[in-house]
């Protein structure tokens, strides 16, 4: 029985293979009508080879500066504002005493007792700034007392000598007892001890963790 409209023959032809538009598959846009749609991954796009990472801080620098010159103003604005906040909160771990932002010079706990040493201790180091300037702004003012402001400078420098000495002998003597196992020699540790107390307090960095006069142990 044959039905209208239908072919029904035995030996009607199978439908032939239809080529692929392969400039379609490449462009990634839809077979025209009548071609089978190309595969997913055959239109899936390429991506380049990565870029690896800088090695040094000179070709970091340039594929920022490269990187900037692709932004708009308000990218770049922005970008600003997020690395300037940034390095305040840094500089701000750094002063606090964070261990993960201090410098390699102030890492350590033999370094954080040694900085808490000199900030319990009124040093006469850190007069030295103070002194000086003071000295150069009299000399200044009044070229008459040039004759006495040497020989002040000279008296001036023999003290805080002698004031580093028992600064750096007191250090030494404290780390040895509280740190037996500490290998850092006399001179390195006076030396730290005394640049530290040269330093007006409120500018030291890390800032000061005790009070002045407080009894450190």
């Amino acid at each position: 029985m044959k039905l209208l409209g239908r072919k029904n023959d035995e030996g009607a032809a199978k439908a032939e293979p239809v080529e692929v538009d392969e400039a379609a598959v490449v462009a990634g846009t839809t077979a025209p009508k009548g071609k089978p749609t190309p595969k997913r991954s055959a239109t899936a796009k390429r991506r380049g080879p990565v870029a690896p990472a800088p090695m040094t801080t000179a070709e970091a620098r340039k594929r920022r500066k490269e990187m900037r010159a692709t932004l708009t103003k308000e990218e770049r604005r922005a970008e600003k504002n997020q690395r300037r906040t940034a390095m305040n909160d840094r500089r701000e771990r750094m002063m606090a005493g964070d261990e993960a932002y201090l410098l390699a010079r102030d890492q350590g706990p033999v370094r954080r007792y040694v900085r808490d040493i000199v900030d319990a201790r009124r040093n006469v180091l850190g007069l030295f700034m103070p002194s000086a300037l003071g000295l150069i702004f009299v000399m200044l003012a009044v070229p008459q007392v040039q004759l006495f402001i040497s020989p002040a400078m000279l008296v001036l420098m023999a003290v805080m000598a002698i004031d580093g000495v028992l600064l750096g002998r007191k250090v030494k003597k404290a780390v040895d007892a509280k740190f037996p196992d500490n290998d850092e020699g006399a001179f390195k540790l006076g030396m730290y001890a005394a640049g530290r107390a040269s330093q007006i307090r409120r500018m030291r960095a890390p800032r000061p963790q005790v009070e002045r006069g407080a009894k450190v142990v």
